[in-house]
């Protein structure tokens, strides 16, 4: 069903395909003016408009229309020929994943910062690093705050830009090549004297892995909605053969069979890439000496740059280039983005429901991300900064991942569970493992203090907690954008055992954000979710600094209270059927301010 409006609704990214769909004309072309009828309104003079750009339906006089609006129901999502998703570019999109889910950047780089900052402080234990002394661990979680403050501007220009014409692709190019660039750069930092390098290669690869994940996931909504069973959907709907709420079911399914199947083939494909990283480990005869552990380490990287390079050559190369926006009236590339960005922080205050979540999905994913970069610290002085072992974890915690992935799955179509109620669940396993790290403050018996408890830990973690990635984005879609068409590419972080901060949040974040403004509230949502993922590292590296025995575990009593409190709020104050009522009204005030400018530049008009 291809749409047929030259002034679609802003939130449909098809309209922006079709001929004369620049909102910036001048109303003279004769195909426009052939395509649309007018209506008068008793204050202003309208044009027909397709089903999708119906007024708000609360408009003053909107009974006086001359020419009345065909109310029959139109799918959400309308479809244009040549952007039907095949089945080889989810698969290249799948593909790219295995490459960029941090083996490299937020898996070995990671440790070998830690690494190299250990040998560095010696038996002193600490360095001077942003103008104090601090412990090693301290380090490593205020270079994940100062990472994420950076981000937080990154993410509010790009974010913003990102929403039109067809500059996401483009801009998750340039990122996975800067990122793959400093995997490479690693090759020159092996030895404890350039603590420092490392220090910057940690912080700057911090930040473009997490730009080159978060555009690279906004794809798969486009790649689900313009799925084949999604336009039978839509023409059962249309038809009146389905109700909208059959509609949303389906939709909302095949996101989640994306998204999960990316994190499951993600998991399968990186297995074998670290038994052949393990196979170069012993080349290099890592466990040799520590100069040659620490080369073993960066060599790592390389490798894990290497394989994404040539997995991400196949997405770049048959995604479709499927557009965004058009720009607004009288906007250009610069300032519609600070409008549209204006106008988010304005009106996410009228989507109580999106606000609850934001709230508790960011603080919950901070938290989350916090306990990641506390446990791997624990494990790898635990483990000696081994490689080789660091490895079998590795492998362990990605079989779990796996057979997690497919549980939660399997369980959730096998009793039709919502998003929500998985969400619930995984959170639940988040708080248990950070309240198994605060019993480590008490006793040295447990809580992360012996090697068999990362062996647990990687079996919890893949099992009950790496489906957080998944679920979390996808409840973002249902309460931001379920009645308003593409998807935030919201952060979210590679699983197992990783220090990448992503803050997970790829299916719950579908459930929660108005259809055609994902980038823009993407961009909203990663500002406020970035200003709390530093605030959790900060504060406990405070934490660490400020107690006489400088305990490791200690960051755990913030970290069990942020998680527990971060789900009531999403447990007890996020309801998704009144999120989409909120969703409508936003909408109905979007097209207001949409045509008002139009109105203006009219008016403007000799």
């Amino acid at each position: 069903m291809a749409a047929h409006s030259v002034y679609g609704d802003p939130g449909d990214e098809s309209q922006a395909l079709l001929p004369n769909a620049d909102c910036n004309d001048d109303r003279r072309d004769e195909d426009t003016v052939n395509d649309r009828s007018s209506f008068k309104h008793p204050t202003m003079t309208l044009t027909r408009l397709h089903p999708l750009e119906r007024p708000p339906h609360d408009l003053e006089g909107h009974e006086q229309l001359e020419d009345p609006l065909d109310e029959r129901p139109v799918a959400p999502d309308q479809f244009v020929e040549g952007y039907e998703t095949s089945k080889w570019e989810v698969w290249a999109y799948y593909t790219y994943y295995i490459g960029n889910t941090g083996l490299g950047l937020f898996q070995f780089a990671p440790t070998a910062f830690q690494n190299l900052l250990s040998q560095a402080a010696g038996d002193a234990g600490v360095l001077p690093f942003a103008g104090s002394q601090r412990t090693v661990n301290s380090i490593v979680l205020l270079s994940n705050g100062i990472s994420f403050s950076i981000q937080v501007l990154l993410f509010l220009v790009l974010g913003s830009f990102a929403d039109f014409g067809t500059w996401r692709p483009y801009i998750l190019i340039v990122q996975t090549a800067i990122a793959i660039a400093i995997g490479f750069g690693w090759l020159g930092v092996h030895s404890p004297d350039k603590w420092e390098y490392g220090a910057g290669l940690y912080i700057v690869g911090l930040i473009v892995f997490q730009l080159a994940y978060a555009y690279w996931f906004a794809a798969f909504p486009g790649l689900a909605r313009n799925t084949p069973i999604l336009r039978e959907q839509a023409e059962k709907y249309n038809a009146g053969e389905i109700s909208r709420e059959d509609y949303d079911t389906v939709d909302s399914m095949k996101r989640n069979e994306i998204c999960n199947m990316g994190l499951y083939i993600s998991g399968m494909g990186e297995i074998p890439l670290v038994a052949i990283g393990i196979g170069i480990l012993y080349g290099v005869h890592s466990n040799a000496s520590t100069a040659n552990n620490n080369w073993g380490l960066s060599v790592l990287i390389a490798w894990s740059s290497a394989f994404w390079l040539v997995l991400a050559i196949p997405w770049f190369i048959l995604e479709k280039r499927r557009p965004g926006q058009p720009l607004p009236p009288g906007k250009n590339i610069v300032t519609a983005g600070l409008w549209q960005i204006y106008r988010a922080a304005v009106q996410v205050w009228r989507l109580k429901q999106s606000l609850a979540y934001l709230i508790g999905f960011f603080f919950l994913g901070d938290s989350l991300n916090t306990t990641v970069t506390v446990v791997t610290t624990l494990q790898n002085e635990v483990q000696n900064y081994n490689t080789i072992q660091l490895c079998e974890l590795l492998i362990v915690g990605l079989v779990a991942q796996t057979i997690g992935i497919y549980v939660f799955m399997h369980v959730q179509r096998r009793w039709n569970l919502g998003t929500k109620t998985m969400l619930n669940a995984v959170a639940i396993s988040i708080i248990i493992l950070d309240a198994y790290g605060m019993v480590g403050v008490w006793t040295q018996k447990v809580g992360f203090h012996h090697r068999w408890e990362f062996w647990l830990y990687q079996v919890w973690y893949g099992l009950m907690v790496c489906p957080w990635y998944s679920y979390s984005q996808t409840m973002v879609r249902v309460l931001l954008f379920q009645r308003a068409g593409r998807f935030p590419p919201l952060q979210t972080s590679p699983r197992t055992n990783s220090h990448s901060n992503h803050g997970g949040h790829t299916l719950q974040i579908s459930e929660v954000t108005p259809r055609g403004k994902e980038f823009l509230f993407f961009s909203l949502f990663n500002i406020v979710g970035k200003a709390s993922s530093f605030v959790g590292p900060i504060i406990s590296s405070a934490i660490i600094d400020a107690m006489p025995s400088h305990n490791n575990s200690a960051p755990f009593y913030f970290l069990t209270a942020l998680s527990a409190v971060s789900f009531g709020v999403i447990l007890f104050f996020v309801d998704l059927k009144e999120s989409r009522k909120e969703q409508e009204e936003f909408l109905d005030e979007e097209r207001r301010a949409r045509r008002g400018l139009e109105r203006n530049l009219r008016s403007k008009d000799p």
